[in-house]
């Protein structure tokens, strides 16, 4: 029989102080910095990723990077580097270094292939990699699962679809990346998970 005190799951408050959001104007008159929508998500993101995310990918000697990675190329099995990049959401330094990282562990191997200098790579899983990760998956699915529950099944619900429309918004708006933001972004060289 297990302890009541373990299974309980931690509610949020039921009277949530006024938020900054509610009544925004399309100006976002007195919108502070720390209240945009950015910084919110970005503060989450952060620590999500330290108490979730890297404590499981660390127990199996990962990066948080390399989990990202390695768990993209379990779904697709063999992926081209351009793809990978784009499906990662991150920069291209970062994936190219990460699957350097992978390859030389024996947990996916990179092909090129083309006459010419800028030849197509290709990403494929290994039967280590494939080993590694489902040795992991059910760890991750659990630790993602506990932090979803914190919230009812009417907060996940809103959640999920506001975080969904977000999302296509900004892909709808996306621009092509110029030069310049691509220099930004690899030397930034930050991943979110």
């Amino acid at each position: 029989m297990q302890d009541d005190a373990l299974t309980e799951r931690p509610s949020l408050p039921s009277a949530v102080p006024t938020d900054p959001w509610s009544g925004l104007n399309e100006s976002g008159d007195n919108l502070t910095v720390d209240n945009f929508i950015t910084t919110v998500m970005s503060q989450t993101v952060n620590a999500l990723r330290r108490v979730t995310t890297l404590p499981y990918a660390r127990r199996f000697g990962l990066t948080v990077s390399e989990w990202r990675i390695l768990s993209l190329m379990a779904h697709t099995r063999s992926i081209s580097f351009a793809e990978l990049v784009v499906q990662s959401t991150s920069d291209k330094a970062l994936v190219s270094r990460t699957l350097r990282l992978l390859e030389q562990r024996g947990l996916v191997s990179l092909k090129a292939e083309g006459p010419t200098p800028r030849k197509r790579l290709t990403c494929n899983i290994t039967p280590a990699g494939e080993a590694l990760h489902a040795q992991v998956i059910p760890v991750a699915r659990r630790a993602q699962a506990s932090m979803i529950q914190l919230m009812t099944p009417e907060e996940r619900r809103v959640m999920y679809i506001a975080l969904k429309r977000i999302h296509g918004q900004c892909l709808d708006a996306v621009a092509p990346r110029d030069e310049e933001e691509e220099n930004y972004l690899a030397a930034d060289g930050k991943c979110t998970d």
